[in-house]
Parts: structure tokens; C-alpha cells; sequence
């Protein structure tokens, strides 16, 4: 399993056969990417003389060997296509040798580096998680065909069915971090890129290398956003990848988990641990490699009913310039950790308070131009824990 290990800022590339994944790639290497692609490390770990093509004979016989000794891929595809144990034994042979050889050139690059992985089944093969940012390359079908018939000189049906092989454009867009429209020309396309380039990615690396958390910016509400769900998804996939079970619980909490709310643009993110102290140390340098960094300072949160000893927490943000993250360390089980779940479910379950907390909101946001509302401190906040605790009672509620 690839780890986002070091300060190296590593980027998935991936789209489906004909999009212009590959006019991508060469435009972001114009910048400075260094480009890993996966095919090529895929032919080179089983070439002749290496241990991944004798471990192919060994399995499936010289049969998958051309005349020169290298590997017959059409050969093997036929051994392969129809026999699922086949396919995974094949999968058992190369798949560890890329991610080695993977891991091996990004651990090669330049500490400031921007490491461009190109997949093409990246999202298939469930790689998502392991990149800081993924960027699907997206083109209408009809599009895709007309250059595979241009540019590969492919017929149609063969193209229809390579097309069909690989997953859907929903699938690919909902794993990705960006989208880009490849519809246009090739010099809207470059434009794209370098745009991504200059506002997003270089920007995304010097924070990573520095442990630098992008502030979250004014508190301005936006109006509720359908993917917020999806894109915590992608943050919490990405967490895990990163803490495996020393996460306990990724949880979506605060004001964009709740549907139809509108909310400051800010993803906040709850990871159970056991206790704070497995909270610093290597977790939290885990998280700034994944692109978390600690947020400096001391970290609490006031604590329901008001008076009673305030419930500590370690707090870290996103390096990445475009999406604002609260991720909260709490320990599981803790009055803070309990209430930041309970919170949010009674206000998806209560109409009227999500309407009240809403106007609260916005009440305070036109006071306080600054990028903490206060909003805690309010006491509608305790009178919310007293509705919420007797909602809880009453519905048998548990985190």
C-alpha cells in the first residue's frame, strides 16, 4: 500500500480512454511535474530478465511469451480474460511490483516536488485515497470516440467496447478532487492546467513542505452545496488511508453534515483516537503528510452545560489552497466527541432548530467580520444541548 509519506505532493491523473489524460500529463511536465506513468512502470517490472516476468512463466508457462522472450501481453490477456483466479493470481505478481517501483520514483523526486501519478484505472482499482489531489480528465463519449478513430485509428465498436470496460464518468467524478472539461480545444485545455498549476498545486505543495494550514478564510455563508458530502467522502477516505485503526471513527460533523443548512465553506472532520496523547507524535505528522497540518496553539471546545472543565481536542487544517478543512482529534467517547455527533444529528432531525441555529448563524456573521464567528459562546448553544440531550432521551439516541 502506497503511504503519503514525506513532503512530496503527490497528485493522481486519471481519465477515461480518448478524454486527453495523456495531453494533461504533458502540459503539467511542461510546469515542472515529475510524471509517473503507470503503464510504463507496469511493462517495465515485468521485462525480460526481471523476477515479475519469471514469476508470470511460472505461473501461466512460456506459452505468454513472444519469440523474443518478452512478455505476449495478447498471450496472457487471453490466459487471463475469462478466469477470475487467473486475473488475481496476475494481480498478486505485478500489482506490489508497481506500487514498489511507484513508490520507488516518487521517493526519487526533488523535496519540493509535484509527482504526477497517471493511472488509468486509478478509480477502478480504489487508488483514490492514496494521492493528496485527484484530477479526472472528463470528455463526452462522442468525443472520445472521434479521436480514438483519429488519433489511434481504432474502430468503433472496438472503441465503444474499451470504453465500456472502464467505469463511468459519475464514478470518476465523485473520486475526484478536480474536474477538467475536455471538450474544447487543446490550448482551453492547457489554459486549465496551467491555471490548476499556479493557483492550486504549487501553492498545495509549499504548504505540505512548510506544515502550513490554509486559514479558512471570512465566515460568509454559503448556501447549502450538494457535495459536501461527497467531497468530506473523499477527505475521510483519504484520512483513513493515512491513520488506518488508529482512527477509531471518521465522523462529518458541524454545520455542512447537515442537509439543506447553509454553512461557511469549511469541511469539519471528527477522528476518534484513544486518547490525546495518541493524538501528537507520529499521528499528527501523518496527518500533515497527508496534507492535515497541526493548527499551532492550544485547542478546546466549551464545554455543555457551561462551567465544567473545558474538553481539549488537537485541532489541524488542509494545506490545499481550495478546500478549507476543521479536522478535530477528539477522544472517543468524550463529552466533546459526543456532542459534536449529537448536535449534528438533532439538527438534521429538527427542522425548527435548523431554522433557529440557521438565523443564529447569520445573526453573527453580520456582527463579526472576523474568521471565527464565536458562534460557541452563544447561550442559544446551551439551551441547544438541553433540547438535544431530551431529544436523545427520548429517541434512544446513541453516537
Amino acid at each position: 500500500m502506497i503511504r503519503l509519506t514525506g513532503r512530496v505532493l503527490r497528485v493522481g491523473l486519471t481519465g477515461g480512454i480518448g478524454s486527453g489524460k495523456s495531453a494533461v500529463a504533458a502540459r503539467l511536465v511542461e510546469r515542472g511535474a515529475v510524471l509517473i506513468d503507470a503503464d510504463r512502470v507496469a511493462r517495465e517490472v515485468v521485462a525480460p530478465g526481471t523476477e515479475g516476468l519469471a514469476e508470470i512463466v511460472a505461473a501461466f508457462s512460456d506459452a505468454v511469451l513472444d519469440a523474443d522472450g518478452a512478455l505476449d501481453r495478447a498471450a496472457l490477456g487471453a490466459v487471463v480474460f475469462a478466469d477470475e483466479a487467473a486475473r488475481r493470481r496476475l494481480e498478486t505478481i505485478t500489482h506490489p511490483r508497481v506500487r514498489a517501483r511507484t513508490a520507488e520514483l516518487a521517493a526519487a523526486a526533488a523535496p519540493d516536488a509535484i509527482v504526477v501519478n497517471d493511472v488509468p484505472l486509478l478509480v477502478e482499482v480504489g487508488l483514490a485515497p492514496t494521492y493528496h489531489l485527484v484530477i479526472v480528465v472528463e470528455t463526452a463519449v462522442t468525443t472520445r470516440l472521434e479521436r480514438l478513430a483519429r488519433d489511434r485509428g481504432m474502430g468503433r465498436a472496438e472503441a465503444e467496447r474499451r470504453i465500456a470496460a472502464q467505469t463511468d464518468d459519475a464514478r470518476r467524478r465523485a473520486a475526484a478532487d478536480v474536474v477538467l472539461s475536455n471538450d474544447g480545444s487543446l490550448a482551453a485545455l492547457d489554459d486549465a492546467v496551467d491555471a490548476l498549476w499556479r493557483q492550486r498545486l504549487v501553492p498545495y505543495e509549499d504548504n505540505v513542505r512548510e506544515r502550513r494550514v490554509v486559514p479558512p478564510g471570512r465566515v460568509d455563508l454559503a448556501e447549502t452545496d450538494a457535495s459536501w458530502p461527497e467531497q468530506y467522502a473523499r477527505l475521510a477516505a483519504r484520512i483513513r488511508h493515512t491513520l488506518g485503526s488508529d482512527a477509531l471513527r471518521i465522523d462529518h460533523i458541524g454545520s455542512t453534515a447537515v442537509p439543506g443548512l447553509a454553512a461557511q465553506d469549511v469541511i469539519d472532520v471528527q477522528v476518534a483516537v484513544p486518547s490525546l496523547v495518541d493524538a501528537d507524535g507520529a499521528l499528527a505528522d501523518r496527518l500533515a503528510n497527508a496534507g492535515f497540518p497541526r493548527v499551532p496553539g492550544q485547542w478546546w471546545d466549551d464545554p455543555r452545560p457551561a462551567g465544567t472543565a473545558r474538553w481539549e481536542k488537537r485541532l489541524h487544517g488542509s494545506a490545499d489552497p481550495a478546500r478549507p478543512v476543521r479536522l478535530h482529534v477528539r477522544v472517543a467517547g468524550s463529552p466533546g466527541w459526543r456532542y459534536a455527533l449529537l448536535m449534528r444529528d438533532h439538527l438534521r432531525a429538527d427542522p425548527d432548530q435548523r431554522a433557529a441555529y440557521l438565523q443564529l448563524k447569520r445573526d453573527l456573521v453580520d456582527s463579526a467580520p472576523a474568521s471565527d464567528s464565536g458562534t460557541a459562546g452563544d447561550p442559544w448553544f446551551d439551551e441547544e444541548y438541553l433540547r438535544a440531550e431530551q431529544w436523545a432521551a427520548q429517541t434512544d439516541w446513541r453516537p
